[in-house]
């Protein structure tokens, strides 16, 4: 018997301590949450084993390890992207800005999977965008919605400028324009201000829109939460 659970022993740490699971069979990984201690990623294809807070905490820490110069890039390899190729469960959902220089998956130290991305100029709320958060949350199982602006944002700046502008960039004016009136009433930095009005009033947005996304955060099994990335710290402020 003493030989018995020695060799269980013995073959549960070489499974463990070898990094063994990550081949384990897809199907047994949808039932599972395994967490990869190397990276601090969690590689899971049921999202509804993490909490809203859970994910919240995630993306800090991603953010924070980036911020300082040590991400660790997981889920970024081709075990990754082969486990995923029959579906994907990402943990969070982000609507941001188009900005070039807000890359998603880097700032937060994530991979392959982990996020669902929505981008527009402005991080705008409107019904495509509704859409995708509403697909996110009810068939992939994302957990917190983040809508994410920054500073120095060309489409708040554009619109507090004022001016005609061409095309249907004026549909983005158009949907930040609210932002920046409240802004102007505000002491401060006015840019910085609509910025942060922007992100705060499509977190309402976002929050009450019915009829899924209202009654996911009515239940708790949702967060919605705003942001802003700095381009000088690589750090997100998160607002609420």
């Amino acid at each position: 018997m003493l030989k018995k659970i020695s060799l269980f022993t013995m073959l549960f740490f070489l499974i463990t301590s070898s990094g063994f699971l990550g081949g384990i069979n897809y199907a047994v990984q949808d039932k599972i949450l395994l967490k990869d201690d190397k990276n601090n990623s969690f590689r899971t294809s049921e999202a509804k084993e993490i909490t809203p807070e859970k994910a919240l905490m995630i993306l800090k820490e991603g953010n924070n390890r980036f911020a300082n110069g040590r991400s660790n890039h997981p889920n970024q390899n081709a075990e990754r992207r082969k486990k995923l190729k029959t579906g994907q469960y990402p943990f969070a959902a982000i609507i941001s800005c188009s900005d070039s220089r807000v890359p998603l998956e880097i700032i937060f130290d994530q991979g392959i999977g982990d996020l669902f991305i929505i981008r527009d100029a402005g991080n705008i709320i409107d019904d495509m965008a509704l859409g995708g958060i509403e697909y996110a949350i009810k068939y992939l199982e994302s957990k917190i919605i983040i809508v994410l602006g920054h500073d120095k944002c060309g489409a708040v700046a554009a619109t507090l400028k004022g001016g005609k502008v061409p095309g249907h960039i004026a549909k983005i004016v158009e949907q930040i324009q609210p932002a920046v009136d409240k802004a102007k009433k505000l002491s401060g930095d006015t840019l910085a201000n609509a910025i942060k009005e922007n992100v705060l009033l499509n977190v309402t947005k976002v929050e009450t829109s019915e009829p899924i996304i209202k009654e996911f955060v009515h239940k708790n099994k949702i967060k919605v939460v705003g942001g802003i990335y700095c381009f000088d710290t690589g750090k997100v402020d998160f607002l609420k």
